[in-house]
């Protein structure tokens, strides 16, 4: 069986595999090893993680080595398919199996891999049910003791079925810490407190809760009979459609199987601490205080050999053994000796500990915050305590003796070698480490800037002014300090300037050019202050600025120097990023030339290694937002309004426009440099140059079909724009086999295409038939018109200096500054008058669908449009002819501006508020901005706390300590005229709002929705439970209910290219049809990506959801349930348990245990998925129908039939309105609702709606489509069964009682016919083809690409068996 899917809304684009990838990274679990193996990322910070060893982790696969692949990024042009399949086979290395003796157990079987390291196994054991509280022992073979860093393959005599020996050792005062912080969170292994507090890297899941625990094998073993009976369909009222309620509280439901169960009240360190000179000559090492459940008080001795009870009390001190002391290795076994409770209730806990997911307990690469937490009680943690207060920088415990030198960290990474698959798996991995651990130590540090934990380093200047270093890392804040951004726009500019700045890192690490680095950077805003975190140059903070920097500017350009090695450096990024080499004046009026924007300053560190900091101005300037004296703008940006004023000058066009500008551009000059070549063809006479002509006709075309392979689906994400190196589009494996991509894909999405490759391939392409002059002043005219830099090729820069204040440009430039002036007014106006249209078209036809604000900004910044053009795209959309259907996009927008305004009030309105009054004015900005209540009022800290003494003589030195209290006097109706005011000159739009009741009325919002999003975008946590926002009469929220505030973090994404390869090859295989193929390339795939993250990640997870559609459509309906239940955890974990990736991988997941025949579950995944819907968006959003079709689908399925038709009329309304009366969605609705009615016999109604899809198929269809006919066929039957009701009630009035009546068939659907539907909607069609049918298919497609490498087909034909090219939706 050979499946096609077509492009039906399975496919939400903004979930693209690239784009998450901004949220996370790095479980530690080694090439996709089972489960059980997953490394728990061990929050005691000891020496036990696989993150000790950062240079030798397991991926060093050196045997690899010989298979020195083409698969080079920056070598060869192509390291075709082969060169993949040949280092795969290189990394699978057999695993073999070794036996594990561990005292008081059953020696038990473990598989390892020869690249594991020791200390691999060691995290198993402390992860094992039997082997769990055990934290210092050595590993044996024969006796002797193995090298925790040593990989397996590396000793000697370890094979097939060695025995080690797990063996006790003494414990240092090290050792004997790490074994109570273990045991520690042995104890806490189920409580979700930290996933609330945002803290170790932990986040809520709450999948399990719908599925009662497993959904593989376990699941089955629930009885698989006819289970309709016992299934209750009926959802809870809020889910019904048409219900205007939107609770809270099930956004976290209760999970059963979390009841704590309390195994010891107290664990904490004793007073006694530490031992005194004579106790240490005895070994004491420390003491512990205990209370049990059985409310025992104890101390315990931790001494070299073990833990015993002492004899000390609370006030006495007695070291001396108990009486019938007993010492125990391990601190579970002296517990459970002493006390029948913990031994009962530890057993028991350990139990669920392990048949929990690993996917809920792993650590995620970057902290995800949850905006809603329930009141959790705080219990006594001596661990906890103890890292807040003792300077735990960055895991001293990892390296001995030092805090980490993260800039030495982040550049040595980058160094590692990258020839082959294995090195370059290794050195990803590295950088992807040291990453999401620098992201972390950055955030800690900011938050403790900020609570003014931190001591300045010029702590006599005032507070704005003031720069802090905390473990390695250098903190300012987003002030603007000695006027530096003057001329700029002040502290705006100084806003802007770090976002711009990492952007401009981002690039120039994607690019990675050997030799020229950049610095860690993480952007934290918190507590309405923006901080900027970056890594020190070494030598930098010893010597003057100006005696550092060696090129660039200090001074925006009055100053101005040049180095001849970063001109050689910078040279190799001019093209990726489309910066032009050009030249300015210094103050001496001499020419000096730079490859990057004067702000960017390079600085050689002490280290030798070549620094380029400041790279805000890495793009060029955005002249919608710049008026310049005497400059034109372009009639298209001159009609909507432009040039605006903006609030700082730092305004510039994000990456992913430069590339869709450059693409259009490309194709631009193609199409005239074809034109005229035609017309030169025709004038001349034939035969001479036909062969060249043709040539340059063809193969740039082929080319090009090659940039522009990366479909929509994996179009670099929003804030990463580019992050595949150039190189890596060029030898793009998955190029090849599709270079004859159907036209309108191009089309439709000339904008979302990857990263477009250098054009030193056009150059290439075009030189051939260059030799004869006619076609050379062809390509010179071709290249004028698109404004090239060159003349005899195509190749777009920029000059990014153009129109900064206080650069000059030397005389003999001035032809070429006006290109670049009006190059850059070309892609201003490109921008509104293509980017805009094309994003609007795309949500038209749903193949954009954001569902809330993220996914609405990811969708603009995929198009390159920045989000100040957001009042612009409302405006056209408003301006839009098909604008209700447009209706859900107005309204997020509309929610996005207003809350954006309100996140920048909330800002300035923060900074002047003092820490003991945060959680009551956090209070009351949300009421005013969303409660009813018109007079709120702000509860000052009560007077009793109010030192009497008032005297303020010192100068406040915390950058979060404003004490003022003007912040209580905002009241709602200012709020909201904040609001407006904010929107129309930032946004320059116009909100007609006095309150928040209007906006809602207005424009149809929904408080849930703008709690979530002002919540989420300024990190504020509340507590979970039932606001009443529309009581008059008191207000919303009180101070309790603000739980916490968290930092919201932007940071660098590293990437696994390797495997992004592998991914895109395999879907390219998949659009093929080759399912098989496409399978195992997105296996391969899977397994590099745990390579280089770990086990957590966003790109994870869209291979998982993709591997789980193609086992789904193979047949293989259990595989599809497993990976795709990890496709759920993971995007709850690493995206959120709302985020609308999740509520899509809920759907999905539904439709798979249907297969699976778990009907129950199904449902309840369905109802989560709209519930989880209705508080992001609301219902009136397209998806919702196919949610609500999905729902009704298989409520008719278990014959609720009045239920299903509530959710299948809802649908039906809802597609109407989106998709238009007459599209082929709504007749398949109509189809569908028709259905039900025949079930409950109600065919009038089933004929009516059925007459319906039948009007539209035949329409759209015409008479002869298959479609037209199954449904006139349905409507013949439906009559049928009409007329025989109708006899049969006849003859019954006729003949009263005794009419002789033939029984009624009435068809309850059967599962498979039902599944066929929910195939349908949800994009997958299944073919049945018969094995000849799938032979010649094969045939055919092999013959299409032998074609297609000769470069014989120019566009796809059009008549293709099967439409092969209709593509899977990758959602």
């Amino acid at each position: 069986m050979v499946s096609k899917t077509d492009d039906i809304p399975a496919s939400v684009p903004n979930c693209n595999p690239v784009d998450l990838a901004d949220e996370a990274g790095d479980g530690a679990q080694e090439d996709g090893k089972e489960a059980s193996k997953t490394h728990l990322k061990d929050p005691c910070g000891c020496g036990h993680t696989a993150d000790t060893a950062i240079m030798n982790g397991d991926g060093a696969h050196d045997h690899a080595e010989e298979a020195e692949s083409k698969h080079d990024g920056n070598s060869e042009a192509d390291g075709g398919e082969d060169s993949n399949e040949q280092e795969v086979i290189v990394i699978q290395d057999t695993g073999f199996t070794v036996k594990i003796q561990a005292p008081g157990t059953e020696p038990f079987d473990l598989q390892v891999s020869p690249q594991e390291m020791v200390q691999e196994i060691h995290q198993v054991l402390m992860d094992r049910e039997d082997t769990c509280h055990r934290t210092c022992f050595s590993l044996q073979l024969d006796g002797n003791v193995l090298d925790n860093f040593a990989e397996l393959k590396s000793i000697e005599g370890l094979q097939e079925g060695s025995l080690l020996k797990v063996v006790e050792e003494p414990y240092t005062v090290r050792e004997a810490r790490i074994h109570v912080r273990h045991i520690r969170d042995l104890l806490k292994s189920l409580d979700p407190s930290d996933a609330y507090n945002g803290v170790d890297c932990n986040s809520l899941s709450f999948l399990s809760v719908f599925t009662d625990g497993d959904l593989g094998e376990s699941g089955k073993r629930k009885k698989k009979g006819n289970e309709l009976e016992q299934i209750d369909c009926t959802p809870p009222e809020h889910i019904l459609p048409g219900s205007k309620d939107r609770p809270l509280v099930p956004l976290q439901p209760q999970n059963k199987d979390l009841k704590p169960m309390q195994c010891l009240k107290v664990l904490t360190m004793s007073g006694w601490n530490p031992p005194p000179g004579n106790r240490k000559m005895h070994g004491d090492l420390m003491y512990l205080y205990m209370v049990t459940v059985e409310e025992r008080h104890i101390s315990v001795t931790a001494s070299t050999r073990g833990f015993y009870l002492n004899q000390s009390t609370t006030y006495t001190f007695n070291p001396k053994p108990a009486n019938h002391s007993f010492l125990s290795h391990s601190l579970v076994e002296l517990l459970s000796q002493i006390s029948p409770a913990f031994k009962k209730n530890f057993t028991a806990l350990q139990k669920k500990r392990v048949q929990r997911h690993p996917f809920e307990r792993i650590a995620t690469p970057f902290q995800v915050y949850s905006w809603t937490a329930p009141q959790v009680d705080h219990a006594m943690d001596c661990v906890r305590a103890e890292d807040a207060y003792t300077s735990r920088l960055g895991y001293e415990e990892h390296i001995p003796g030092q805090t980490r030198d993260w800039n030495e960290e982040l550049q040595t990474t980058r160094e590692l070698p990258r020839k082959n698959l294995p090195e370059r798996l290794l050195r990803e991995r590295a950088i992807f480490k040291v990453h999401s651990d620098f992201a972390a130590a950055a955030t800690r540090g900011a938050m403790a800037v900020i609570d003014g934990n931190v001591m300045a380093i010029n702590p006599g200047e005032e507070t704005r002014m003031q720069m802090f270093i905390w473990n390695n890392i250098f903190f300012s804040l987003g002030f603007d300090v000695r006027d530096h951004y003057r001329e700029l726009g002040g502290d705006a500019a100084a806003h802007a300037a770090p976002t711009n700045d990492l952007n401009g890192v981002r690039a120039y690490g994607a690019v990675d050019v050997e030799g020229l680095y950049t610095l860690g950077t993480v952007v934290v805003d918190y507590r309405g202050y923006r901080v900027t975190a970056q890594s020190i140059i070494p030598g930098i903070l010893e010597r003057e600025q100006e005696q550092s920097v060696i090129y660039g500017s200090i001074d925006f350009g009055k100053t101005v120097v040049s180095h001849s090695k970063y001109l050689e450096l910078l040279e190799k990024t001019s093209r990726p990023l489309k910066v032009q080499r050009h030249n300015v004046l210094n103050e001496k009026n001499e020419a000096v030339e730079l490859c990057s924007s004067v702000e960017c300053k390079g600085i050689t560190g002490n280290d030798g290694r070549h620094y380029i900091l400041d790279l805000l101005r890495t793009f060029p300037p955005d002249l919608n937002f710049l008026p310049v004296e005497g400059e034109e703008l372009s009639p298209e940006s001159k009609r909507q309004g432009f040039p605006r004023l903006h609030r700082h000058r730092l305004a510039c066009l994000r990456q992913e426009l430069i590339e869709a500008f450059v693409e259009h551009r490309y194709l631009l000059f193609m199409k005239m440099a074809a034109l005229q070549l035609m017309q030169h063809k025709a004038n001349k006479d034939a035969k001479s140059n036909v062969p060249a002509i043709t040539e340059t006709a063809e193969k740039p075309t082929e080319k090009k079909a090659e940039t522009t392979q990366t479909p929509a689906s994996e179009s670099p994400s929003a804030t990463e724009a580019s992050t595949d190196s150039p190189s890596q589009t060029e030898n793009n494996t998955a190029a090849a086999p599709q270079a004859a991509i159907d036209g309108e894909e191009k089309s439709s999405k000339p904008t979302t295409n990857g990263p477009l490759e250098p054009a030193a391939t056009h150059n290439g392409e075009c030189k051939s038939p260059l030799e004869d002059p006619k076609s050379r002043e062809v390509v010179l005219n071709a290249c004028k018109a698109v404004g090239s830099i060159s003349n005899t090729s195509f190749d777009i820069r920029f000059n990014p200096d153009i129109f900064s204040p206080g650069v000059r440009f030397p005389e003999d430039a001035a032809d070429d500054i006006q290109k670049q002036k009006q190059l850059l007014k070309d892609a201003a106006a490109f921008l509104i008058s293509c980017q805009i249209p094309s994003l609007v078209k795309d949500c038209l036809d749903h193949s954009a669908l954001p569902m809330d604000g993220a996914t609405l900004t990811e969708a603009l910044h995929q198009r390159g449009i920045n989000i100040r053009y957001l009042g612009t795209v409302l405006d056209f959309v408003d301006k839009t002819p098909a604008k209700a259907q447009l209706e859900h996009f107005y309204r997020i927008g509309i929610t996005e501006l207003i809350t954006r305004c309100a996140k920048h009030i909330f800002k300035t309105y923060l900074q002047g508020v003092e820490l003991s009054a945060l959680s009551a004015a956090v209070s009351h900005f949300l009421n005013c901005f969303l409660s009813s209540f018109p007079d709120a009022v702000a509860h000052l800290p009560p007077d009793e706390l109010v030192s009497r003494r008032k005297s303020r003589k010192r100068r406040n030195r915390v950058p979060g300590g404003g004490d003022n209290t003007a912040w209580a006097g905002l009241t709602p109706s200012e709020l909201w005229k904040n609001i407006a005011s904010e929107a129309s000159s930032y946004y320059h739009f116009t909100i007609e709002c006095e309150s928040v009741d209007l906006v809602v009325e207005k424009y149809g919002l929904q408080k849930s929705t703008l709690l979530r999003e002002i919540s989420i975008k300024t990190g504020i946590q509340i507590l979970i439970k039932e606001y009443n926002f529309d009581s008059r009469h008191k207000p919303a929220f009180t101070e309790e209910d603000i739980l916490n505030i968290f930092p919201v973090v932007k940071h660098v994404n590293p990437k696994a290219s390797d495997a992004f390869h592998f991914f895109q090859s395999g879907q390219a295989k998949v659009q093929q049809g080759f399912l098989k193929e496409g399978c195992e390339l997105i296996n391969e795939a899977l397994n590099l990506f745990n390579n280089v993250y770990g086990a957590m990640h966003v790109e994870i997870c869209a291979c998982l959801r993709l591997l789980a559609r193609l086992n789904y459509i193979m047949g293989d309906h259990a595989e599809a349930l497993s990976n795709q239940q990890k496709a759920v955890l993971m995007s709850e974990r690493v995206l959120g348990i709302e985020h609308p990736n999740t509520i899509q991988e809920y759907m999905h997941l539904a439709l798979y245990c249907f297969a699976n025949g778990q009907l129950s579950t199904a449902l309840k995944l369905l109802y989560r998925a709209r519930y989880l819907m209705l508080v992001v968006s609301g219902e009136d959003h397209p998806e919702m129908a196919l949610l609500d079709s999905n729902i009704g689908l298989v409520l008719h399925g278990v014959m609720e039939y009045d239920l299903s038709l509530r959710f299948l009329e809802n649908a039906l309304t809802i597609n109407t309105k989106y998709h238009g009366a007459r599209s082929l969605k709504v007749a398949l609705s109509h189809h569908l609702v028709a259905r039900v009615y025949e079930s409950k016999a109600e065919f009038r109604s089933a004929l009516q709606h059925e007459k319906e899809g039948y009007t539209i198929y035949k329409n759209q269809m015409g008479e002869a489509h298959e479609k037209t006919k199954e449904s006139s066929e349905y409507l013949k039957y439906l009559t049928q069964q009409a007329v025989a009701l109708q006899r049969t009630m006849n003859e019954i009035y006729k003949n009263g009682s005794n009419a002789s009546i033939t029984p009624l068939k009435f068809t309850a659907p059967s599962m498979a016919s039902v599944l066929e539907q929910l195939n349908i909607i949800n994009g997958i069609i299944f073919i049945p083809l018969s094995q000849k049918d799938l032979e010649n298919l094969k045939a055919e497609v092999q013959r299409r690409q032998q074609l297609q490498e000769l470069g014989k087909i120019e566009e796809p034909t059009e008549d293709r068996p099967l439409e092969l090219d209709d593509k899977i939706p990758i959602d």
